[in-house]
């Protein structure tokens, strides 16, 4: 099983970070080869809508997504994890998702209907408690989910924690996280 790790968070070792590496762990314990990317690392930009990938599936801007591509292609799970930044998750992770357009093309092309290339899981952690807190990050991970072939396979959620290294402090979230890690790799 190859399970892939997404550093949504531009802030190096913050909660969603502490989080990720605890699923990834989970993961390992499980027996999964694990990689992963940090969104805020790649030289690269959003989707240009250039219509480049319309006909191929493949994207023709040449940056760091390139890299990517690969990494996205090869995982049988994908763990998104990402701090809320005004309901959605920032700008490096969003820009890594709406270059998604290319493999969501691929899809289109092949017209796949149902999820042959794996699972998708989110992880997010926010600072207020808003009702709808983590209802646009998670349409956001599905759909990119979607357009990577893969199916949802859940989130775990964590309100009202702000401060760096605050997710040490709740009571079961670095083992939900190892759990879910642990899912991931079909353990």
């Amino acid at each position: 099983m190859r399970v892939l790790g997404i550093y949504g968070s531009p802030r190096r070792g913050g909660n969603s970070d502490l989080l990720l590496e605890k699923a990834l762990e989970g993961a390992r314990s499980a027996g999964a080869e694990v990689t992963s990317l940090r969104a805020a690392g790649l030289d690269m930009g959003g989707c240009r809508e250039c219509g480049g990938c319309d006909d191929t599936g493949k994207c023709i801007v040449d940056d760091d997504m390139q890299k990517v591509y690969p990494q996205l292609d090869n995982a049988e799970a994908i763990i998104l994890s990402t701090p809320i930044f005004f309901y959605a998750p920032p700008a490096q992770l969003k820009a890594v998702i709406d270059r998604a357009q290319a493999p969501w093309n691929r899809r289109r092309l092949a017209k796949k209907t149902k999820y042959e290339s794996g699972t998708g899981y989110l992880i997010a952690v926010g600072a207020t408690k808003g009702k709808n807190l983590f209802q646009g990050a998670e349409l956001i991970a599905r759909y990119f989910f979607d357009a990577l072939d893969m199916a949802y396979g859940g989130s775990i959620l964590f309100p009202r924690i702000d401060e760096k290294g605050a997710i040490k402090t709740h009571p079961d979230a670095l083992d939900q996280a190892y759990q879910m890690g642990r899912r991931a790799a079909g353990a």
